[in-house]
């Protein structure tokens, strides 16, 4: 049964509030008066991304690190440590000793700076045998059956990797192996922690999975990196494992290959730089590094090459903290994902949660060259515009209040923005106004909630409300009275309801 607060028939009431009722849907009659809010100013401390044009963190609600990514059907596919599962169980005085994290995070982008929030992975629920989930890296590949299969793996705490697949970038998730892909018990694996992995595939289609970690035994040349062949069905070895001797080698170990050149990347320790036999200088502490081969099972043929990301506590972005990165190419462009504490201060902690940004980075594919790239705030511009006409998830953000809360929803990777008595924010960036004025506004909800749109200002009056009062999923539309300039805009939605869900949107014009 639904809920009216007044008795006119569900066709006068939309008749007043100018809605649409395109599926099962409900409407207050007397749509409440606007209250004049600073809305600015009521965001401005939560969000560092809301009301600016910087595009780090990726996802501004919740704690990430530990990135890695892949290109699917023109949509970059960023998947990361769930560091907020850690903070949801200690607190915000709590510290982050990555021991309560049991999940994997799933996002996407097609432009670099509106992301979409796919939800997690449940790596507790699908590989309960493993202790925790931390740093994945994944791979694709277009096999005989015809489907593009995704091949996920992680670090089972510090003890080995474990991996999940899928025929879908945002699952669903399966455990093919029910244990250890790689531990200490494989021959020739012999390292402290063989973790952090990192996979590629090369260009005769076989795949590599570089791994490792742990207290080095000498400064220098600890011997804690890995490298191994991947057999065919990506779930077990071809080769025997091989050393890298990567001078300084403390974990984060990652693969590319580029122009017939396998690149292994990797983050040093701590430890004073007392030796330096190379040609160039000297990384800085817990910087990222790179080597390079030709022949990646010779421990002799791997060349040390430079190091191309300082610590986040060098660029000052936030504290100093442990590196972890990912190199990747997208729409012509490269680009380094990595994390650094962007949202401490914004969430009231100290405890070292982190958050992924990313950053252009310039590459010589001839010569194979990484130049040093910076960890920034502003982080990447905007490919091309967001499209405000056709479907646009709630969960696609450039920028919220914080701390916005999302739910699973329907098919695997929909999520869908939970209300809450006090408003909160959602903002897309680089919405296409040029062509098309809009003339209605219609969003998919459930619940008894309130939604208050605004175009490139939280500032004067909403260019429209939606009201909904029902207990199903309804689409309303409501027309738009009032007009926009022609150009590109920042979109805001505000939002508000107890027990209020946000699934979809778009505009018609």
């Amino acid at each position: 049964m639904f809920r009216q607060k007044v008795l006119v028939s569900a066709m006068v009431a939309m008749s007043l509030l100018g809605c649409t009722k395109n599926t099962t849907a409900q409407v207050n009659a007397d749509e409440p008066k606007e209250i004049n809010e600073d809305l600015e100013a009521k965001f401005a401390n939560v969000s560092p991304k809301l009301t600016s044009n910087n595009a780090n963190p990726l996802l501004d609600f919740m704690f990430t690190a530990d990135p890695t990514a892949i290109e699917h059907n023109g949509r970059i596919y960023v998947y990361a440590t769930n560091d907020y599962q850690q903070y949801e169980n200690v607190g915000k005085d709590g510290k982050n000793h990555y021991g309560f994290i049991r999940s994997l995070v799933m996002m996407s982008t097609d432009d670099m700076v509106n992301w979409t929030y796919h939800g997690i992975i449940n790596t507790a629920k699908l590989s309960p045998w493993t202790l925790n989930s931390w740093a994945p890296s994944i791979a694709s590949r277009l096999e005989a059956d015809g489907k593009t299969h995704f091949y996920l793996y992680y670090s089972n705490s510090g003890v080995g990797t474990a991996m999940l697949t899928s025929t879908s970038p945002v699952g669903p998730w399966s455990d093919p192996l029910g244990k250890n892909l790689v531990d200490r018990s494989v021959p020739g694996v012999d390292c402290e922690s063989p973790f952090d992995p990192g996979v590629v595939i090369d260009g005769q289609g076989t795949a590599w999975l570089a791994f490792g970690g742990g207290t080095p035994k000498t400064k220098y040349l600890p011997d804690n990196s890995r490298i191994v062949k991947l057999g065919t069905d990506m779930k077990s070895l071809a080769s025997n494992v091989a050393k890298i001797p990567a001078p300084y080698f403390f974990e984060a170990s990652d693969l590319n290959f580029i122009d017939g050149t396998w690149v292994y990347t990797y983050n040093t320790s701590w430890d004073p730089r007392t030796e330096w036999p190379y040609g160039v200088d000297k990384p800085t502490q817990c910087s990222m590094c790179y080597m390079t081969s030709k022949t990646p099972l010779d421990q002799n043929s791997w060349k040390y090459r430079d190091n191309y990301l300082k610590n986040p506590g060098d660029y000052n972005i936030g504290p100093y903290t442990n590196n972890h990165t990912h190199l990747f190419k997208f729409k012509g462009k490269y680009y380094i994902a990595y994390h650094a504490m962007y949202l401490q201060d914004y969430f009231g902690t100290k405890g070292g949660f982190r958050n992924v940004g990313i950053d252009e980075v310039q590459v010589d594919e001839k010569d194979v060259n990484i130049y040093m790239g910076k960890a920034t705030f502003k982080g990447t511009s905007q490919l091309n515009p967001l499209n405000p006409f056709v479907l646009q998830q709630a969960e696609t953000t450039a920028g919220t209040s914080g701390q916005v809360q999302f739910e699973a929803v329907g098919n695997p990777g929909n999520m869908v923005a939970k209300g809450k008595v006090d408003k909160q924010c959602l903002m897309v960036r680089g919405a296409d106004f040029s062509q098309q004025i809009p003339a209605k506004f219609e969003a998919r909800v459930k619940g008894k909630g309130r939604i208050d749109v605004y175009v490139n200002s939280l500032k004067g009056p909403a260019l429209v409300s939606l009201i909904c009062d029902g207990n199903e999923w309804a689409t309303l539309s409501k027309k738009i009275e009032r007009t926009i300039d022609k150009g590109v805009a920042n979109i805001y939605f505000v939002f508000n309801g107890k027990d209020f869900l946000f699934d979809e949107w778009k505009f018609i014009y």
